[in-house]
């Protein structure tokens, strides 16, 4: 089984994906730390990252119909490329004009290169592997996600804590360079698809088709996606909102300290995220969609410890491991669930429409996050010296929406 998944030009992809992944963490830690570090402001903290998610929201659908239409490898191969002229752009701009408004616009360029990025990966897996091996694939790419993403903030806090920005984004800088030349070699079988005419026509009507492949051929993908809505407004939001705050923020920890300590909380969620992605993979036989409520309900379960240890303890420290422990235990549950989902709509979407239908699917579920991360940070800002009622909220709404998953998921059937 091994020898027919790992070929050369997935074993190239998966190599790709851990130099890439592991630039894009560490540059996803930093820059929204720093811009927490120099203004101390939930509320314009929760602001920037609501403005960096809309380019991601919007381009993913682009970066989906392009897969599907151009070479993948080619699509990899330039926005990482791209991905590192951006950071060298911001290095050279960074002491030279207004710190907040270059980070915003860096950040929306950023979230938007991965937005029409991810697209190419995930469509490239059904090329490269056979149909009993996608969710095994899958696990591999996701697991090597959280491995990148593991490392990445660990190393960033401690690059970052220690030395400032700069070398942070020198790493990262060659990290891309580095992603893009082995991405090069690799070979992705491409059958140019009939155009429809110009572009815009072209796009309107692959957008028109994963609709309603979507809403009439495949509603359960529909009804997932909504519960992946409510989920990413109303926990997901919360957590990258949350845990830089309370760290960096509103636990006595230290400047120096909180900020290494945020690496590693960082780096506990992508622990969490490694973990899900492996038990992905060993279960991946044993993963029924009718019982994937049951993972988004114990998701929503482990908010409440946070919030009853924000009531209960003054220490910072005792707070910083609650939260860290159970931000790493939503992040098994919730990985399990992602790669389970991705896999389910890979399976039942026909190769033609592969990318356009993932792409509309990232797009769907992503858009309650730029709302959640500006309700959050107004929350927080608000609920100064009563952060537990922030996370409480979260923890109640969300687990009325997977309550309410786990009986829609019971009735969703395969064929």
């Amino acid at each position: 089984m091994n020898q027919k998944l790992f070929s050369k030009d997935f074993t190239l992809v998966v190599i790709g994906q851990i130099i890439s992944l592991f630039g894009n963490a560490t540059l996803r830690f930093a820059l929204p730390l720093y811009l927490l570090n120099l203004t101390g402001s939930s509320a314009l903290y929760g602001t920037v990252m609501a403005c960096a998610f809309i380019p991601s929201i919007l381009l993913s659908p682009v970066g989906g119909i392009v897969a599907d239409r151009v070479n993948k490898r080619n699509i990899m191969v330039i926005l990482d490329f791209f991905t590192a002229a951006v950071i060298l752009t911001f290095f050279l701009l960074m002491d030279k004009v207004g710190i907040v408004a270059l980070l915003t616009v860096t950040l929306m360029i950023l979230y938007g290169i991965a937005g029409a990025y991810q697209p190419s990966v995930q469509a490239s897996i059904p090329a490269l592997v056979k149909q009993e091996h996608i969710m095994a694939a899958n696990s591999i790419i996701n697991t090597i996600s959280s491995f990148a993403a593991l490392i990445g903030p660990v190393l960033g806090g401690v690059l970052y804590s220690a030395y400032g920005l700069k070398p942070v984004l020198w790493t990262c800088t060659v990290c891309f360079v580095l992603s893009a030349v082995m991405e090069i070699f690799i070979h992705i079988p491409f059958q140019k698809p009939l155009s429809n005419g110009s572009i815009w026509r072209t796009v309107k009507s692959d957008f028109s088709e994963s609709i309603r492949f979507i809403r009439k051929d495949k509603p359960v993908i529909g009804k997932t996606l909504l519960i992946v809505c409510g989920i990413n407004l109303f926990m997901s939001a919360m957590i990258i909102v949350a845990l830089p705050y309370l760290v960096t923020e509103v636990f006595d920890l230290g400047a120096a300290q909180a900020n290494r300590l945020y690496g590693f909380a960082e780096g506990a969620l992508a622990a969490g995220g490694l973990t899900g992605g492996i038990c992905a993979g060993i279960f991946a036989d044993k993963l029924s969609i009718q019982k994937a409520g049951n993972l988004i309900i114990a998701s929503a379960v482990c908010l409440f410890p946070v919030a009853f240890a924000l009531i209960l303890f003054s220490s910072g420290i005792i707070n910083y491991i609650v939260i860290t422990v159970c931000c790493f235990i939503i992040m098994i549950f919730s990985t399990i669930f992602t790669v389970q989902m991705l896999s389910f709509m890979q399976k039942e979407t026909p190769q033609n429409l592969i990318g356009k239908v993932i792409a509309v699917a990232l797009t769907i579920s992503m858009c309650a996050q730029p709302l959640g991360n500006a309700l959050y940070g107004v929350l927080f800002e608000f609920c100064k010296g009563f952060e537990y009622a922030a996370v409480l909220f979260s923890a109640v709404v969300s687990l009325v929406i997977a309550v309410k998953a786990r009986n829609i998921f019971k009735i969703f059937t395969t064929e």
